[in-house]
């Protein structure tokens, strides 16, 4: 059983014991916290946003969040089962000072977490997450007398806001997928996509939807992961009824997963590089994505002649870096697109409408527009931890190795080799004893060589 404590949250195992799981004491004393947090900032609405995925603990755990706010004078907009880019819209519609999402991402049923948003609807950068784990930590709290509690109004219909908002942007052409004429087929995994994704889907003008794992119960029919080894199932679906194509997503739909006509996988890694093409067709501007996603992100924004730039792993860390170099469309190589022109957060649903609107205007099979793009691979490696091993001498080693190469050092360490396009990036994890070393080549063979030359010139250093 595990209680992970972060600057973006809490999040661990229903049950258990207080402090070592995430138990009714944990939830109470971390949205206080968060409250209290609030209360210190600029920020003087008394509005707080809370939403939900479909976990079976869900239930439980708002009514804990949301009593706790009152408790300390703060009006709740409880919105239900919402997506996490629905709860982030919220947010900003209702000027709210906040907003708590309770889901575990892609984590198991048994899990369940605090995702917290300040008052943009967006996470929490490192200063203030580490504020709220002080206040946290100290339990020096103060809760409201009986003239000054709050109150939780119910609003159950930002579902629709969310889909009219993606429906009304300027990029997604309605009327070339409408006369498309497209089956497309979902594996929503019995979560709250089960909800939003057909009403977009057919808000969007797509009639013949099959539904695969489309009710919202939280009982995960797989591993909710959209990885390939998790999604067999919807591949099988997509050749047998003669799908266009297939989308999957998480429990709290803030990735988005692709499969082709003939249920081979577009690639997560793809998922944006394919959106981004989109969007800079119709729009010039920059780009970033995470050091760990692929370059063929870079490769695309370069052949419409803009600018590419790379942010540390971590949401919060790709949208200050779009907003410091005015970029367009961003976002991680895990399905996750983030497009400003609707808000600052990784969104699945904005992510189908565009992707529909390029496969309806370039009339192109899924698979034809993947192999329209460069073709890499990335491998995903890692190395368990000695007690007491210098991982910051590690890298600084490494780092003087290959000086001549292009580095970037504000994760890890991440080491480009140009000539090849290829790289490798090392960074320490923040809940496990390893070193994740990520690298990427123009095959799955050289990818995974280039990993393994890596581990040997750490284990050399050992």
């Amino acid at each position: 059983m595990t209680l992970i404590k972060s600057i973006s949250g809490i999040r661990g195992t229903i049950g258990g014991n207080a402090g070592d799981n995430l138990t009714p004491i944990d939830i109470v004393r971390f949205t206080t916290a968060y409250g209290m947090w609030l209360k210190e900032s600029d920020n003087t609405a008394k509005k707080v946003v809370v939403g939900r995925d479909s976990r079976p603990s869900g239930k439980m755990v708002e009514n804990i969040v949301t009593s706790t706010l009152v408790s300390l004078g703060y009006e709740v907009i409880n919105i239900g089962m919402a997506t996490t880019p629905t709860t982030e819209l919220a947010v900003a519609a209702e000027s709210a000072a906040g907003g708590i999402i309770i889901t575990a991402s892609h984590n198991p049923k048994n899990w369940n977490a605090l995702k917290l948003l300040n008052n943009h609807g967006e996470f929490l950068n490192d200063k203030d997450g580490k504020r709220i784990l002080d206040i946290a930590e100290a339990e020096n709290f103060n809760y409201s007398e009986i003239e000054g509690i709050g109150k939780i109004s119910e609003i159950n219909n930002y579902d629709e806001y969310h889909i009219e908002s993606v429906s009304k942007l300027k990029l997604v052409n309605k009327e070339a997928v409408s006369r498309a004429n497209f089956k497309v087929a979902i594996d929503c995994v019995n979560s709250v996509g089960g909800i939003v994704i057909p009403k977009l889907l057919k808000a969007l003008g797509v009639n013949d939807i099959v539904e695969l794992y489309c009710t919202p119960d939280g009982n995960f029919p797989h591993n909710p992961e959209p990885l390939p080894e998790n999604l067999t199932e919807i591949s099988k679906l997509i050749k047998d009824k003669g799908a266009d194509v297939g989308f999957v997503v998480d429990p709290d739909v803030d990735r988005l997963a692709i499969i082709c006509e003939d249920g081979s996988m577009f690639g997560e890694e793809y998922t944006l590089v394919a959106v981004a093409d989109y969007v800079l067709s119709k729009t010039p501007g920059n780009t970033v994505s995470n050091l760990s996603s692929t370059r063929a992100l870079r490769d695309i924004t370069e052949k419409y002649g803009m600018i590419y730039n790379s942010a540390a792993v971590g949401e919060v860390n790709v949208v200050a870096k779009m907003k410091e170099t005015n970029a367009i469309i961003g976002g991680e190589g895990n399905g996750g697109v983030i497009y400003p022109e609707s808000h600052y957060g990784r969104d699945a649903l904005t992510g189908i409408a565009l992707f529909l609107s390029l496969m309806a205007e370039k009339k192109q099979k899924v698979s034809e527009i993947k192999k329209s793009y460069p073709e890499y691979f990335i491998s995903k490696n890692k190395i368990q931890l000695d007690k007491g091993i210098d991982v910051s001498g590690i890298l600084k080693s490494l780092e003087n190795k290959f000086k001549d190469n292009p580095l970037h050092t504000i994760d890890g360490l991440k080491i480009e080799f140009p000539e090849t396009r290829e790289w490798v990036h090392l960074r320490k994890s923040n809940t496990e004893p390893i070193i994740r070393i990520y690298s990427e080549s123009r095959s799955a063979e050289k990818a995974d060589a280039l990993a393994k030359m890596i581990m040997l010139e750490i284990e050399k250093l050992r």
